[in-house]
């Protein structure tokens, strides 16, 4: 595209405090949010990775022959459509939202004239065509900087920030006892096995991108986030070029104050003291166990046993 697309990319090993970051800063003057997990991934994803983690929350792959058409449908964006088509069977059927997928596939394509479809492009489009034809979304006048979250998605930082020059990834790390005792409440939750293996796999992934991309690539912890948003949040964005903004201090959707985080995520509400009493509910065998999966990875982020 001619201009440059800003954008920044969330990623988060499943409850780790993605989508609390996302929410905080959603109302911030600058950024243009995503309403909810930008599930960018296509059914045609498939690598070393594609065991572990579910195509949807990968970097997105379009086959060779396609168009712009066909490229936009095979975007999963599952929580996006299901909300805008079927809202009677979405978790934010509550949310006010006026926005027809129509509508957003005509202006995606708009952007996609003219243009070479890459996957570059067909991110940017996305991401464009969302926030504009979305009419209830607030808008400040001064947003330039495009803002998703898509669970893991650390792990193919490298193609991000080498497809969008102007892009920054944030991983965001949360202590693994409050996070598999998080998932647990999910109504069908991975073993601790199979959680910790993909816990692993992120943080081991945010800290290689980190030293490999550093200014680009950015490791936070949610301990640190929960603590003090307005301070850590404001580093990263000045990173990418951001001022800060008091709206950083509190979760938000489209702008309004959300008295806690669920339904986009098992954490209701992102505190200090209710991320231990999270981490409380786990058996000592549990603990025990996630100590020893996670070994290696826990000094890096100064994580200890509960």
């Amino acid at each position: 595209m001619s201009e440059v697309f800003r954008f920044l990319m969330i990623s988060a090993m499943y409850e780790n405090g993605g989508n609390t970051t996302q929410r905080l800063l959603d109302g911030h003057p600058e950024l243009i949010g995503y309403p909810f997990e930008s599930q960018l991934g296509t059914r045609l994803v498939s690598d070393h990775l594609s065991g572990l983690y579910p195509a949807k929350y990968r970097w997105p792959v379009f086959p060779l022959d396609g168009n712009a058409g066909q490229d936009y449908e095979l975007i999963v964006d599952e929580e996006c459509k299901v909300r805008i088509k079927t809202p009677h069977a979405s978790k934010f059927r509550d949310v006010a939202m006026t926005l027809s997928d129509a509508d957003r596939k005509r202006v995606f394509l708009a952007e996609m004239d003219g243009r070479p479809r890459s996957r570059a492009t067909l991110v940017a489009a996305f991401f464009k065509g969302t926030a504009e034809a979305w009419k209830d979304r607030v808008r400040s006048g001064n947003a330039r900087t495009y803002v998703g979250y898509s669970p893991i998605v650390g792990v193919d930082a490298e193609r991000i920030l080498a497809e969008l020059p102007s892009a920054h990834v944030v991983n965001v790390v949360r202590n693994p006892w409050s996070a598999y005792a998080d998932t647990k409440k999910r109504p069908v939750p991975l073993s601790l096995a199979h959680y910790m293996t993909g816990w692993c796999v992120h943080q081991l992934a945010a800290l290689a991108s980190a030293e490999r991309f550093p200014g680009r690539a950015h490791v936070l912890r949610y301990e640190d986030i929960v603590a003090d948003p307005v301070g850590v949040l404001s580093k990263v964005l000045a990173a990418a070029g951001i001022g800060t903004s008091p709206t950083l201090a509190r979760p938000s959707w489209n702008g309004r104050v959300l008295d806690e985080v669920y339904p986009w995520g098992t954490i209701r509400v992102p505190t200090p003291a209710a991320n231990m009493a999270t981490a409380s509910e786990l058996s000592r065998d549990e603990v025990e166990e996630i100590h020893q999966r996670a070994a290696p990875l826990l000094a890096p982020f100064r994580y200890e046993r509960p």
